[in-house]
C-alpha cells in the first residue's frame, strides 16, 4: 500500500539518537553511528520524531510500505520492557546503573536524558572532606539546547535556566546562583549557527513551566539568545515570571 512513512537523510543525521527515543513504536534505530528506520510496519506515520531531530534530518514521504501493524508494535513494546525490567533488577544486585550491558538506551550516550539528583552537601557536612567542596547543581542531562528533547518530563514544573556558553566559566558561582533549583539549557547563537525561538517555543508552550532565566554575557553575539527567549515566550502565548541577567566578561553581574 502507499502511505506516508518516515524518511530519514543519513547525509544530515548526526547519530544523537534523539528521534530513536522519541518514537515509541520501536521503529528507529541508531545503526553505525546514524539513524536507521528498522521496521516499516512499526511506523505509524505520525512523525512524533520530526520535532525531536536537531538536525532535521527527518521528514514524511508517501511511498509503498506494509500498512502499519499495532498488534506487533504492543508485543515489541511488552518484550522491551520486560527486558529493561530484567536488566533494572540485574543492575539492582550487581550494584550498577544502566542496562546488564553497559549500554545506554539511545545511540549516543551523551543525548541520553535524564534526571540528575544531588545530595545536599553543606558546608559542614562529612562530604566535603572529600572531592564535593563545590557539588554540582545539575539537576538534569542533557543540557545543550539542540539536543534536549521538547517534552522531557523534567520540564513540568520547572524553573527554566536559559543560558549562554560562556557564562559559566565567566561566573565563578554558576551552580548555586543559577543552576539550583533550575532546569538548565545552554547554547551559544553564533557557534551553533541558529536561531533557537522555535525549539524553546516548543518548550515553554508544550510543558508546564513556571519562570524563565536568560543568563547572557556582556558580548553583542550573546543578543541572539536573549531575543530568541523573549520570542518564544512571547510565541508561546504563556504569562510567566521572566528575567535577563548580564554577566561581564570579567565575571560580575551587570545591571540590565
Amino acid at each position: 500500500m502507499v502511505r506516508k512513512i518516515i524518511k530519514i537523510d543519513r547525509e544530515k543525521c548526526t547519530g544523537c539518537g534523539l528521534c530513536a527515543e522519541a518514537c515509541h513504536e520501536g521503529a528507529i534505530a541508531v545503526v553505525d553511528g546514524k539513524a536507521k528506520l528498522m521496521r516499516e510496519d512499526y511506523c505509524d506515520g505520525l512523525g512524533d520524531c520530526l520535532p525531536s531531530c536537531p538536525v532535521e534530518a527527518i521528514s514524511f514521504e508517501e511511498r509503498e510500505a506494509p500498512a502499519y501493524d499495532a498488534e506487533a508494535v504492543e508485543q515489541n513494546k511488552k518484550k522491551k520492557q520486560e527486558h529493561e525490567c530484567h536488566a533494572d533488577e540485574h543492575a539492582h544486585h550487581s550494584g550498577h546503573g544502566g542496562h546488564h550491558d553497559g549500554t545506554l538506551p539511545c545511540g549516543c550516550p551523551g543525548t541520553n536524558s535524564k534526571r540528575i539528583v544531588h545530595d545536599d552537601c553543606g558546608v559542614n557536612d562529612e562530604c566535603h572532606e572529600h572531592e564535593y567542596t563545590n557539588p554540582s547543581r545539575l539537576s538534569q542531562w542533557p543540557v545543550q539546547i539542540k539536543l534536549v528533547p521538547i517534552n522531557a518530563p523534567y520540564f513540568d514544573g520547572a524553573n527554566l535556566l536559559v543560558a549562554a556558553d560562556c557564562t559559566a566559566y565567566a561566573y565563578g558561582d554558576f551552580h548555586n546562583k543559577f543552576i539550583r533549583n533550575r532546569i538548565t539549557l545552554v547554547g551559544c547563537p553564533k557557534l551553533d549557527d541558529v536561531d533557537y525561538t522555535d525549539k524553546l517555543t516548543a518548550i515553554i508552550a508544550e510543558n508546564n513551566i513556571k519562570s524563565l532565566t536568560v543568563v547572557r554575557m556582556e558580548v553583542p553575539c550573546c543578543g541572539g539568545l536573549e531575543n530568541a527567549a523573549k520570542k518564544a515566550l512571547q510565541n508561546s502565548g504563556k504569562f510567566i515570571p521572566w528575567q535577563v541577567v548580564t554577566i561581564s566578561t570579567d565575571g560580575r553581574i551587570l545591571d540590565n
